[in-house]
């Protein structure tokens, strides 16, 4: 389902996540860094009242749209940045060269058969043998050069589209005798909350805000359902605490999990009560001009997947933290170099260099020491994944950089990039330099580095590298050196 209209969830809660996929549709998660209190506080500054004077209804609409325009901001930001950028692209085609020509690994890629046997693997177990690029150091790699805007201009991306990406953003309160609960956070808070909620009958409101990226529409609605609780004992309320539960939900409980017991029945949209009304999305998707099976990209083979597997490693053991979801673009690709890659969209990441502010010479790269689980973990690399659907291999690298290791792309410039293309896969280095007067201060914004550092220049071929940087670094620093000399 390549031609789905790609969706954006403004969260990175599992249990909504959850609920879409269920529906057939994979979104690409971006969390929003709201700071909610200070959300509240400035929308009841404007309407001249305080935050106690906003009702359920305002407060969730207030929290789901600062949530999707902060995610609509950075996708902007990202747009900008790739429409921006200058210099060369470099194509490499390492599977074309004389070294390995009669390779019997790769020996279809010059007919063009090789793309023919591409088997796309999300849930297989690979091999660390199998997933380990190729070293093709040593190895005189055709090269075709064309100015980066030719790429820009004609891969399909977030400037070009006319319908799409999709933003979502949720927020949650529930309603009890007036009084709005949000997550509680403590035990002794849900504590409170669970015996007020005893027997009574409260509601749980969700705000929903959809933004079309292509053309800046955005429209909003909330969802409410009526709950009634059972007379649940002491000891239910103090086992129920002890799962960790209650603690990072709106209203101290769930209808999905081990509180849905507890629930004895419900008037109005059970789905909205996880956090996501799907019947809402639909008519705000409609809203937009988007109908909804033009969302789903998930078959019912992705849904019930046949072995029990990381989807994102594709590793037996060490398994990656639950927490990790599969999104638009991940799977693995068995290339045509007889190597296993990961992304079926290719994928591509940010070479980020800093400059001497008097000399205008490279002095530092941006490096990612790889999380164990991940293929060749506990390496040294660049940040990067799988490119999304519906964006370039640019504006993925700029993506999957911030969400990795807060490579912030209001504050760099794309000064060229390399693509090294195996046929059916491709993986792009986007080089890039800090803009003048900014900074990036990079960070492990996830779980997929043990640690993110301005790595000295003169230090990087010293650290432990993934095979594909080690190899490509000889090329890489000379070309960054000629890129600040410029």
């Amino acid at each position: 389902m390549s031609t789905s209209v790609p969706l954006i969830l403004a969260s990175k809660s599992k249990p909504r996540r959850d609920v879409l996929f269920s529906a057939g549709i994979c979104p690409t998660i971006r969390v929003s860094h709201v700071d909610e209190p200070a959300a509240l506080e400035r929308a009841a500054a404007e309407a001249g009242v305080g935050v106690a004077d906003l009702s359920v209804e305002r407060r969730v609409m207030i929290l789901a749209s600062a949530k999707a325009e902060a995610v609509h901001e950075a996708y902007r930001d990202v747009a900008a940045t790739a429409a921006a950028a200058s210099g060369e692209r470099i194509i490499g085609y390492p599977l074309k060269s004389r070294e390995i020509a009669g390779d019997t690994a790769v020996a279809g890629f010059e007919t063009g058969s090789a793309a023919d046997s591409v088997t796309l693997r999300p849930e297989a177990v690979q091999d660390s043998d199998d997933v380990r690029t190729r070293d093709f150091s040593g190895v005189a790699i055709p090269t075709v050069t064309e100015p980066i805007t030719d790429e820009v201009e004609g891969q399909p991306g977030l400037t070009r589209a006319t319908v799409g990406p999709l933003i979502l953003g949720c927020d949650s309160m529930f309603l009890l005798d007036g009084e709005c609960y949000g997550k509680p956070h403590s035990e002794a808070v849900a504590r409170e909350r669970l015996r007020a909620m005893r027997g009574a009958t409260g509601e749980l409101w969700t705000g929903h805000c959809m933004i079309d990226f292509a053309t800046g529409r955005v429209v909003r609605g909330a969802s409410k359902a009526t709950l009634h609780f059972c007379e649940y004992t002491d000891r239910d309320i103090e086992r129920y605490i002890a799962t960790g539960e209650p603690l990072e939900v709106a209203g101290s409980f769930t209808l999905e999990g081990f509180g849905g017991a507890f629930i004895d029945s419900i008037e109005g949209d059970p789905h909205g009560i996880i956090g996501l009304s799907l019947p809402l999305a639909r008519r705000l998707a409609a809203e937009l001009g988007v109908e909804w099976t033009d969302l789903w990209n998930v078959t019912r083979e992705d849904r019930y997947p046949s072995v029990a597997h990381d989807a994102k490693t594709g590793a037996a053991k060490p398994l990656p933290p639950k927490e990790n979801v599969r999104q638009p673009g991940d799977g693995w690709v068995d290339c045509a170099c007889g190597r296993k890659h990961w992304g079926i969209n290719g994928a591509s990441g940010v070479l980020l260099a800093r400059r001497d502010e008097t000399t205008g010479e490279v002095t530092h790269i941006v490096m990612q020491h790889r999380a164990v689980w991940s293929a060749e973990g506990g390496t040294w690399g660049i940040p990067g994944g799988a490119t999304a659907d519906g964006e370039s291999p640019i504006e993925g690298a700029l993506r999957e950089s911030y969400e990795e290791a807060n490579i912030t792309p209001e504050d760099i410039e794309v000064v060229g990039s390399y693509r090294e293309d195996h046929g059916p896969w491709a993986y792009t280095t986007v080089f890039a330099f800090e803009k003048p007067g900014h900074h990036v201060h990079p960070a492990a914004n996830d779980d997929e580095s043990m640690e993110i550092e301005w790595v000295p220049i003169d230090e990087v071929p010293k650290r432990r590298l993934l095979t594909a940087m080690r190899a490509d670094w000889p090329n890489f620093a000379a070309r960054l050196a000629r890129l600040a000399a410029e």
